[in-house]
């Protein structure tokens, strides 16, 4: 995983009953929503409103690497920041940690494709916001 080029964003979340598989651990299933949800809530909170209306995202890959088991109750820091952001693509990053003892529970690897929100087709990201999440 590479290194922040800019400053990380940071949410926690607590597993829920609902997060629990038959193996007693959070679902992987669990884990690429919670990648999701970073991501959204990362976009929300730095981007401007003009860019949050005008731009979408949708992704192209995920790349998920399950280290440990999270389990009910377990409060976890997701951790996400952009790598590369290109005009048409942005590589994004995200640690998924027990706050408790900062255990890596996953860690990933996801690329987003900007579109249109009204037309679904890709578009192009300016310099203005590929500068302010990545370098």
């Amino acid at each position: 995983m590479t290194k922040p080029a800019s400053p990380p964003f940071e949410i926690i979340v607590t597993v829920q009953r609902a997060d629990i598989d038959q193996q007693n651990h959070v679902n992987n299933t669990v884990y690429l929503r919670w990648v999701q949800e970073v991501a959204t809530e990362h976009w929300d909170a730095t981007a401007p409103a003009t860019m949050r209306d005008a731009i979408g995202w949708v992704v192209l890959r995920h790349e998920i690497d399950y280290k440990m088991p999270a389990c009910l109750g377990d409060e976890i820091v997701l951790r996400t920041w952009v790598g590369e952001a290109t005009r048409i693509t942005f590589e994004r990053f995200t640690e998924i940690r027990r706050k408790s003892d900062c255990t890596l529970q996953a860690q990933a690897r996801t690329l987003w494709v900007p579109i249109n929100p009204e037309t679904g087709k890709p578009t192009r990201v300016p310099a203005e916001i590929r500068s302010r999440f990545s370098v």
